[in-house]
Order: C-alpha cells, then structure tokens, then sequence
C-alpha cells in the first residue's frame, strides 16, 4: 500500500468479501478502545490471500477464473497484494520474503486446482506499480 498518507481508515475490499483488507492511519494518542471478536459463524466459498511483500522483487502473473492470462505485474518490497478472484503464478526475481494471511485451514492439492501458465514470450508486463489492491 505504499504511497497511501490519508488519515482515519478505509477498505479497499466490498463488504461481502470472506477476506477484509483495510488501511489505517491515526495520529499519536489515538485510542482503539480494548475489545474481543465475538465467535460468528461465516461461510468461505473460495480461499483469498493476502501477500506483504517484505523484501525482494517477484512478478505475479494474473489469469481469470477459466485460467486465461490477464497481465503480469511486479511487486517490490513493501507492496501488499490481495488475491481475491482468478488464478495467480509467481516468480522470484531476486531472493524475497513474504508474508501470507487466508483463511481457514490448508488442505493441501484439494485447495488448489494447478495449470501451465502462461510462456515468457506471450506475457504482458504492466508497467504500473501495484500500490493498494489488485483481485
């Protein structure tokens, strides 16, 4: 989320996702008063990931939910990816360190459904840098 400044919090995500990604900047005294996430029953169709990306440099090639290639992008240190929705691949291109949230347990080959991507020569590199949330 690098390059957001603005003061208070937002969403980047639409409420019905099974997977918030939010941002907050407060000012020094703020106060979040104690409190305790009350156990409520949710439902999680697909599994959606969130990447911070703490050091290195990796491109992600993006693909639909048919496994159709949509573009590729580059992640550098300090970008935050949410994979809501479609398919994903990834190449390190320099030694990296990720951190990933999602939800529920891993279950292994059932999570996953795995396809050849796309060839080096028919990738689409955008050249605009990821800054808040890409699905």
């Amino acid at each position: 989320m690098r390059g957001t400044n603005r003061m208070g919090s937002s969403s980047f995500t639409p409420g019905d996702f099974s997977q918030q990604l939010g941002y907050m900047s407060r000012p020094q005294g703020y106060v979040i008063p104690p409190h305790v996430h009350n156990a409520v029953r949710r439902e999680v169709q697909y599994t959606k990931e969130v990447l911070f990306l703490k050091s290195g440099k990796v491109r992600v090639d993006f693909y639909d939910d048919d496994q159709t290639y949509l573009e590729s992008r580059i992640l550098h240190q300090g970008d935050v990816l949410l994979l809501a929705y479609g398919g994903h691949g990834f190449e390190m291109l320099e030694p990296t360190e990720m951190i990933e949230v999602k939800q529920g347990l891993t279950l292994g080959d059932e999570d996953k459904t795995r396809f050849v991507g796309i060839s080096a020569n028919r990738r689409s590199l955008s050249v605009d840098n990821v800054t808040s949330f890409v699905a």
